[in-house]
C-alpha cells in the first residue's frame, strides 16, 4: 500500500511476508507519475495495478541472480532501476521496477543499490556477506538457546555450553563469588536477564545458578566476597611447602628451649580432628606436689609477623567449621604437619606449667619455649575411660582431670556459670547427613578447663609484664533471682532464663573481668593454629621472653581491628552454613513430628518461641501456642521449609 504522510511519500510494499518501504524520493524510479496523477494508497490499482503475487513472478530464482552476476562481473558498468529491470525481466515495467527494487534490498549478495545506481558486488564482499549472515543466524540461535536456558532454569553441563554460554556463566559465577554488583557482565548477558526479569545481584543470581546446576547450593551465601571464597593461592602453597621442609632445621629460639620429650602428656580430640594444637600433662614433684602442664603449638616458630602467610590467616582470622568439613587458616600441609602436636614425634611448643592451692587458685605459673612428645592420641571418648577406670598403671589422667575439677569448683566459687548441656550439629559426609551431638563428658570438661587455665595464666601474664594483649571480657550480668531460677526445670529451660541475661563478650588491649567465666582477666592463648589472635598472644608474650619490644597498645588496637571483623564474618558464615543444613535435614524429614520443651518467648507478638528439641541437642525457633510457659511440653512439626531460599518454619502446638 502507499501511505502518504505530510508532504513525504512512502511506498510499502509486502513481499515474501516481508515488508520493505520505499522511500519517497525512490517512488517516481519505480514508476513516474504525471506531475497531476496522485499516486493511490494500496496496490491493485493505477499505477500500482499489480498485486503481491504479480510482484513473485516477476523476481528471479537464486540461481538466475548468480548468472547474472557473472553475466556482469566483468563489466565494470552501473545500471539505473529501469536498466537494470530491463535486462533482468525485459521490461521496465513498473512491477518488473519494483520486483528487482525489492530483490535489491533483500536477502541476495550479487548486487548493491547505492545512490540509485545497481553495482556488482566483488566476490570477497559476496564471501563476507554470507559469513555474516550465517553468524547473525547463529547468534540468533544461540541467544534463543540462552532465554531458553535462562526461562526452564534446568540443570545444564557446562561443557555442553557454547564457549559465549560458559564465559556467561563463569562470569555470574564471579558476580556471586565475590558478592559484589561491581563486576562487570556482558551488555548482552544484561539484556538477556532483563527479558527475564532477573536481578543481577548476587543473591538472584546464586538462586539462578543452584538451578542451573552451576553453583553449590550447600555453599554459605556469606563466603561470597570474602577471604574465604577462594582456596589458598599457588604462591602461598609453595611457601607452605617450602616451610614443611624447613620445619627440621634449627630455627630462632630453638636453642632456648626445655627439652620436656621424657615428660608424659596427652593430646585429647576428635576422631577426625587433624590440627592438634594443645597436649597435657602431669608432673609429680619430689616434694609430692603435683604440677600442670598445657602445652600449646609453636606455628610462630615457623610463621614470621607480616610473612604473606600470616597476612592471609589474619586475613582469615580463625579457621572455618561448616557442616561439611573445616576451612584451615593456614594450609593444611602446615596445620596439621609441623604446627601440630604429634604423637611420637619431638614437638616445638609453647609449655605452661601451673601450680594450684588446695582450693584450686593459681599459686604459681610460668611459660616457656619446649620440646613435648606426646605419649597418646587420645579421643574423648578414650580419654573418659582412661578416667573412669583410673588404671594404676596410668593414672595421669584420673589424677588430672581431679585437679582441673578442683580448679573448676574455685570457679564457680567466684561466680562462674557452668551451662554444660549437649550440643548438636548437623553434619554432611558424601551427602549423607548425621546428627553430631556432642555431650558434656568428664575429659571435655577437663580439656576445656585447662584451656581457660592456660587462657588466664596468658592474661596474668599480661598484667605483670603491662602488655597489651586481646583481653577478653564479659560485663556483669543482672541475672534472675535464685528462688525465680529454681522453679524453672534444672537444665536447658533454666540455662535459657540465664543466657537472654548474658551481654555479648568483648575484646580490648586492656585486662577486664570475665562475668560468666568468674575471671578477672582473661586472654584466649591455646588454638594459635586456628585462631589469630591467640598468635598474636603468643607472639606479645615471646617477645618480653627474648627480651624485643612488644607492640604497643595502640599497635595491638590495630592489629586486633585487623582480625577481628574476619573472625566475626567467619562466625556468621558458620551460623549460616549450620542454618542451611537444619534446613535441608528437616525437608528430608519433614512428615516427623518431635516432642520440644518450650524454653522461652523470642517474639510474643508473633507467637515466636524457643524450644529445646533433645533428640538433635538443639535450641529451635518456632511458632508456639499463645500462653506457653518455660518448660511446657509440646509436639513439633514442619509447616514449611526451602533450603535454597533459606525458609524454614516449624510449629509446635500442644499434644
Amino acid at each position: 500500500m502507499l501511505a502518504v504522510q505530510g508532504s513525504k511519500r512512502r511506498l510499502t510494499i509486502g513481499f515474501r511476508g516481508k515488508e520493505q518501504v520505499v522511500p519517497a524520493r525512490l517512488l517516481d524510479c519505480i514508476h513516474p507519475l504525471p506531475v497531476d496523477v496522485d499516486p493511490s494508497s494500496r496496490l491493485g490499482v493505477f499505477p500500482w495495478s499489480f498485486n503481491e503475487n504479480e510482484l513473485e513472478l516477476s523476481s528471479l530464482a537464486r540461481r538466475e541472480w548468480g548468472e547474472l552476476w557473472v553475466l556482469m562481473l566483468e563489466s565494470p558498468e552501473t545500471l539505473d532501476l529501469a536498466e537494470f529491470s530491463e535486462l533482468v525481466c525485459g521490461s521496465d515495467a513498473a512491477v518488473n521496477r519494483a520486483a528487482c527494487w525489492l530483490a535489491l534490498h533483500g536477502d541476495q549478495d550479487f548486487f548493491r543499490w547505492k545512490q540509485g545506481l545497481v553495482q556488482v558486488r566483488s566476490r570477497s564482499e559476496i564471501r563476507s556477506r554470507r559469513a555474516a549472515r550465517r553468524a547473525q543466524v547463529r547468534s540468533e540461535q544461540h541467544e534463543k538457546q540462552w532465554l531458553n536456558l535462562l526461562k526452564t532454569r534446568q540443570p545444564v553441563v557446562f561443557k555442553s555450553l557454547i564457549p559465549q554460554h560458559q564465559q556467561w556463566i563463569t562470569s555470574l559465577q564471579k558476580r556471586v563469588n565475590e558478592g559484589s554488583d561491581t563486576i562487570q557482565l556482558d551488555v548482552q548477558l544484561l539484556k538477556s536477564l532483563k527479558t527475564i526479569r532477573i536481578e543481577p545481584n548476587a543473591k538472584e543470581l546464586r538462586l539462578l545458578l543452584i538451578q542451573l546446576g552451576q553453583w553449590d547450593e550447600h555453599r554459605p551465601a556469606a563466603m561470597s566476597g570474602t577471604a574465604w571464597s577462594n582456596g589458598f593461592s599457588d604462591q602461598l602453597l609453595r611457601e607452605a611447602r617450602e616451610l614443611v621442609h624447613k620445619s627440621d632445621q634449627a630455627m630462632p629460639g630453638d636453642d632456648t628451649r626445655v627439652d620436656l620429650t621424657a615428660q608424659s602428656c596427652f593430646t585429647i580430640d576428635d576422631v577426625e580432628t587433624r590440627d592438634i594444637d594443645d597436649a597435657i600433662g602431669l608432673e609429680r614433684r619430689p616434694d609430692g606436689s603435683e604440677r600442670l602442664w598445657i602445652h600449646i603449638a609453636d606455628p610462630g616458630r615457623l610463621i614470621s609477623a607480616g610473612s604473606p602467610l600470616d597476612l592471609e590467616a589474619r586475613r582469615r582470622g580463625s579457621s572455618l567449621y561448616l557442616s561439611r568439613g573445616n576451612l584451615p587458616m593456614f594450609p593444611s600441609e602446615l596445620s596439621t604437619g609441623p604446627f601440630s602436636i604429634r604423637t611420637g614425634r619431638r614437638n616445638a611448643a609453647w609449655s605452661t606449667w601451673i601450680d594450684l592451692d588446695e582450693q584450686g587458685a593459681i599459686s604459681d605459673f610460668g611459660i616457656l619455649r619446649s620440646w613435648v612428645t606426646p605419649r597418646y592420641r587420645l579421643s574423648y571418648e578414650d580419654a573418659d575411660e582412661l578416667i573412669d577406670f583410673a588404671p594404676p598403671e596410668d593414672a595421669d589422667l584420673a589424677e588430672l582431670h581431679r585437679l582441673l575439677e578442683r580448679r573448676r569448683c574455685w570457679r564457680c566459687g567466684q561466680g562462674a556459670l557452668l551451662m554444660d548441656l549437649p550440643e548438636g550439629r548437623i553434619r554432611c559426609r558424601e551427602d549423607e547427613l548425621s546428627v553430631q551431638i556432642t555431650e558434656p563428658g568428664a575429659s571435655r570438661m577437663m580439656v576445656a578447663e585447662a584451656m581457660i587455665l592456660a587462657g588466664t595464666v596468658a592474661a596474668r601474664f599480661g598484667i605483670d609484664h603491662d602488655l597489651a594483649l586481646p583481653y577478653r571480657s564479659q560485663l556483669p550480668a543482672d541475672l534472675p533471682p535464685d528462688a525465680e531460677l529454681e522453679e524453672l526445670p534444672e537444665g536447658a529451660v533454666r540455662f535459657a532464663a540465664i543466657k537472654r541475661c548474658l551481654s555479648r563478650g568483648l575484646m580490648g588491649t586492656q585486662p577486664a573481668a570475665h562475668f560468666s567465666l568468674g575471671l578477672d582477666a582473661y586472654a584466649q592463648a591455646t588454638s594459635p593454629i586456628r585462631r589469630y589472635g591467640d598468635l598474636a598472644v603468643q607472639r606479645q608474650i615471646a617477645a618480653v621472653i627474648d627480651g624485643d619490644s612488644p607492640l604497643s597498645e595502640e599497635s595491638m588496637q590495630t592489629l586486633i581491628n585487623s582480625f577481628d571483623s574476619a573472625v566475626r564474618e567467619g562466625l556468621a558464615i558458620s551460623r549460616e552454613d549450620q542454618r542451611h543444613w537444619q534446613q535441608v535435614w528437616f525437608e528430608r524429614h519433614r512428615s516427623q513430628q518431635w516432642s520440644v520443651d518450650f524454653l522461652r518467648w523470642l517474639r510474643p507478638q508473633d507467637r515466636l518461641g524457643l524450644v529445646r528439641l533433645e533428640d538433635l541437642a538443639m535450641d529451635l525457633a518456632a511458632d508456639c501456642p499463645l500462653g506457653s510457659l518455660p518448660g511446657d511440653s509440646l509436639v513439633m512439626r514442619v509447616d514449611q521449609v526451602d533450603s535454597r531460599n533459606d525458609q524454614l518454619g516449624l510449629i509446635a502446638a500442644t499434644d
